[in-house]
């Protein structure tokens, strides 16, 4: 079987501090995150012994989820939300079956939850396999939560911005999520992974084990990213043969963190979201992917000199992608049977006349 890793970089690695106030050591700090982003695409940061307890948890529990029976996996689909179990294959990546078979955690919300009554599009509870199992993945997002706020942080300052709150405005009640994957050992007739892609939300925090696959794309002089909240320039696939594509070694005790679509929208393409793709391994390989979002009602716009008119409605932007994924899938039939896209055009513009 070919491979394609290119000589292996040593990736920045940061310890975010506890509590960021806005010291000059904090924007210092953020300064050398954007600079790694700039260059990279990617970089590392600490993980705490609780944070990497946590981690060991989650990554336990998913590979106890993944040996169960198919069939049994398969029953835990919501129709409400995107969360649950996904069959490798059922997703693609430009046109090609992904290898990874995926549990999703979007926000666990009551089936009493007025949002939920009201039918607004992906909000409904998690179909938890168990109890331990729940316990494990909130345990890990909320650890994950909290990085996530102080990073935010951190990439406003080293962005020279005054207030250190302007990316997690955004983010109060965000609408976090994560995906646990388990790929499968590669066989004689495929390496494939995940295609090329880039993430579509504000800012990715993610786990590896000891195994390895995941591929990242460095910003590259003169080459134009898509925007890939415009249905017209997806980046799903570009890029996939062409170098250069760095390999990502597992490291322990660390979490790797990039910028995904809405970074890049944010801050006019001063940070790039980073296209990724991961090849399988001789051996099976887990990753915990968790998504630092705005909230669901949240409107975005450019941080600087653009026309004021643009904007992403974050709950619009989150169930389109979805959609985009998951055509087929029970939650999309019965939110186009049920109309609740209506619901949402409702959503938007009152986001809109309150921005």
């Amino acid at each position: 079987m070919s491979s394609d890793k290119q000589p292996l970089t040593q990736l920045r690695t940061f310890r975010p501090p506890p509590v960021v106030d806005g010291t000059d050591a904090d924007r210092t700090l953020g300064r050398a995150m954007i600079a790694a982003w700039q260059t990279d695409g990617i970089f590392q940061i600490h993980a705490t012994p609780a944070q990497q307890a946590a981690t060991e948890r989650a990554l336990a529990a998913s590979r106890a989820f993944c040996a169960r029976p198919l069939r049994e996996k398969a029953a835990h689909v919501s129709d409400l939300t995107y969360s649950g179990y996904v069959a490798s294959g059922e997703e693609e990546t430009a046109g090609e079956r992904d290898g990874s078979e995926i549990f999703t955690v979007c926000p666990d919300i009551p089936a009493d939850d007025p949002r939920v009554i009201e039918q607004w599009p992906c909000h409904g509870p998690v179909p938890w396999p168990s109890p331990d199992y729940a316990r494990a993945m909130k345990g890990y997002m909320a650890a994950l939560g909290e990085i996530g706020h102080r990073l935010l942080q951190l990439t406003a300052l080293g962005l020279g911005m005054d207030d250190p709150d302007t990316f997690t405005r955004l983010t109060v009640d965000g609408w976090h999520h994560m995906r646990v994957l388990r790929f499968p050992p590669a066989d004689a007739t495929s390496e494939r992974g995940i295609g090329a892609h880039t993430d579509y939300g504000l800012l990715v925090i993610a786990a590896q084990d000891d195994v390895g696959g995941l591929y990242i794309r460095p910003p590259v002089p003169g080459e134009q990213r898509g925007r890939n909240w415009l249905p017209e320039e997806s980046m799903a696939g570009r890029y996939e043969h062409e170098e250069p594509w760095t390999y990502v070694t597992p490291a322990p005790g660390v979490f790797t963190v990039f910028p995904g679509d809405i970074m890049q929208f944010m801050t006019g393409g001063a940070l790039l979201s980073t296209p990724h793709k991961v090849r399988l391994a001789a051996r099976e390989r887990f990753t915990l992917a968790y998504f630092h979002e705005p909230n669901f009602n949240a409107v975005a716009r450019p941080q600087a000199d653009a026309d004021p008119g643009e904007y992403i409605h974050y709950g619009t932007h989150f169930t389109s992608m979805f959609r985009r994924c998951y055509a087929d899938r029970i939650t999309t039939r019965r939110m186009d049977a049920e109309g609740r896209l209506k619901v949402l055009d409702r959503l938007r513009e009152e986001a809109l006349h309150t921005a």
